[in-house]
C-alpha cells in the first residue's frame, strides 16, 4: 500500500475483536456456534482481516451479502464456512459450489433454479432456509394464512435433488428496541420461527443441523433465541447501545490530523454558506476529512472532535475532503496534531444520534480513500488501501 497515512486513516484493533468474540461466545455458551457478519466489507473493518481473525480464533461461520463478497474472502485463504444472506444468480452456483459457499434460499423459485443448476452438475449444493417472521423482506411467507403453504414450501426446498438444507433461520426486526411494542413483535417472531421450524422438522422427519435468528439485539435481550447459532453483528464490533453494558469494545478508530490553522478576527463567515460566523476572535484549524471520506454533511456545525485537550467543536459545513474546527481555547494543538473522530475516546453513538442514523452506517461510509490499519497487540501487523495504486 503506497500512502502516507497522515491525512486520514482508520485503525482496527484486531485484539478488540478478539475481545468481543470471546465475550460474546461466553454470554451465548459453548455449544452455540458463532457466526460473525462480514459482509459490507466487514462494515467498513476491512472483510479479509476481520474474517481471517475469526477464522484464527475459533468462529464457526461468516455472512455476507453477495457472491462477489464471498469470494474475496476464499480468494484470500478463508477457508471457513461462509453463509450468503443475500440473491447470487443460477448461473454462480458452480462457483457456489466450487467455493464451498453456502446459499441462503428465500422462495420456491430460488430453490428450484439452485435445484436445477446443481443437478445440471451432478454437485450439491449446502443452503439455509430463510423464513419471514415478520421482517417483510426476504424468506418464505409462514404467518397466518401462509403457515401451512410456507411449511409445505420448505419442506419441498428440503428434499429437492441437488440441495442440501443444513440450515434454517429467519431474522428480527425490533429485538434491539426497548419498547413493550417491539418485544412483543420480537417474541410473536420467536414463536412462528420455532412453530415453523418444529412443523418443517415433523413432515422431513428429521432435525435441521443449524437453526439460527439471534441478530445483535436478541443476542444481548432474548437468551431464548441463541439456539444452535448466534450471528452479533454491530456487537462484534463494540458499537451501539448494548455494547458498554456488555464490556465490549470499539474495534474502529478514525483519526485525522491538523493540516492548517487560521486566526481569525469576529465576524468572519466560515465555509460554504456561511452558516457559522466567528462571534470572538477564532483559532481555527482545518482537518482533511471531509463527506467524500464519510463524513456526514448532516453534522455540519454539530458535532465535535477529540485532540489531546478535549473536544473541539467542528464548525460550518462540511466540504468534500476537508472540515474545520475550533482550537481557540487548544493551544497545544498545532499542525500535525492528530484527532479522533470517533473511537475510544470519542463515540461513534454519539455521532451516529447527531446524524439521526446507527453506527453502521458511519464506519460503511468511510471511503475507499481512507487507509484501515490492522493493529495487534499495540503494533501494525497490515496496511490496506483500496484505491488501486
Amino acid at each position: 500500500m503506497k500512502s502516507t497515512l497522515k491525512r486520514t486513516w482508520a485503525e482496527i484493533d484486531l485484539d478488540a475483536i478478539e475481545h468481543n468474540y470471546r465475550t460474546l461466545k461466553e454470554r451465548v455458551g459453548k455449544d452455540t456456534k458463532f457466526l460473525g457478519v462480514v459482509k459490507a466489507d466487514a462494515y467498513g473493518h476491512g472483510a479479509v482481516m476481520v474474517a481471517k481473525t475469526l477464522e484464527e480464533i475459533g468462529a464457526d461461520y461468516l455472512a455476507v451479502s453477495s457472491i462477489d463478497e464471498a469470494m474475496e474472502l476464499r480468494l484470500n485463504h478463508i477457508e471457513m464456512p461462509i453463509l450468503i444472506l443475500g440473491h447470487t444468480p443460477k448461473e454462480q452456483v458452480s462457483r457456489l459450489i466450487e467455493y464451498n459457499i453456502t446459499q441462503a434460499v428465500s422462495c420456491e423459485a430460488k430453490a428450484l433454479e439452485y435445484s436445477e443448476e446443481a443437478q445440471k452438475l451432478g454437485r450439491i449444493l449446502k443452503v439455509h432456509i430463510k423464513v419471514d417472521t415478520g421482517m417483510s423482506r426476504l424468506g418464505y411467507l409462514c404467518e397466518g394464512e401462509h403457515f401451512s403453504t410456507g411449511i409445505d414450501g420448505i419442506v419441498h426446498a428440503c428434499e429437492l435433488p441437488g440441495l442440501c438444507a443444513e440450515g434454517i433461520f429467519t431474522h428480527f426486526s425490533m429485538s434491539d428496541e426497548a419498547d413493550e411494542r417491539c418485544v412483543k413483535y420480537t417474541e410473536k417472531q420467536f414463536r412462528l420461527f420455532m412453530d415453523v421450524v418444529l412443523g418443517a422438522e415433523e413432515k422431513l422427519g428429521k432435525r435441521f443441523d443449524i437453526r439460527h435468528c439471534a441478530n445483535t439485539g436478541a443476542v444481548a435481550k432474548y437468551p431464548e433465541t441463541y439456539l444452535d447459532m448466534v450471528r452479533p453483528g454491530l456487537l462484534l464490533y463494540g458499537y451501539g447501545e448494548f455494547a458498554e453494558e456488555l464490556n465490549l469494545k470499539p474495534v474502529m478508530t478514525l483519526k485525522s490530523t491538523i493540516s492548517t490553522i487560521k486566526v481569525y478576527s469576529e465576524g468572519t463567515p466560515v465555509s460554504y454558506g456561511g452558516i457559522y460566523v466567528t462571534d470572538k476572535k477564532t483559532r481555527m484549524g482545518v482537518i482533511p476529512y471531509g463527506y467524500a471520506d464519510g463524513f456526514f454533511r448532516c453534522l455540519s456545525n454539530k458535532c465535535s472532535v477529540m485532540t489531546d485537550e478535549g473536544k473541539a467543536m467542528q464548525r460550518g459545513k462540511i466540504c468534500m475532503d476537508m472540515s474545520m474546527i475550533d482550537l481557540t481555547d487548544k493551544m497545544s494543538v498545532d499542525v500535525g496534531s492528530e484527532v479522533e473522530i470517533f473511537g475510544k475516546r470519542n463515540s461513534i453513538n454519539e455521532l451516529a444520534s447527531l446524524a439521526g442514523t446507527i453506527p453502521y452506517e458511519i464506519t460503511c461510509a468511510v471511503s475507499k480513500r481512507v487507509p484501515r490499519l490492522y493493529i495487534r497487540g499495540g503494533e501494525v501487523i497490515e496496511k490496506e488501501l483500496l484505491l488501486r495504486m
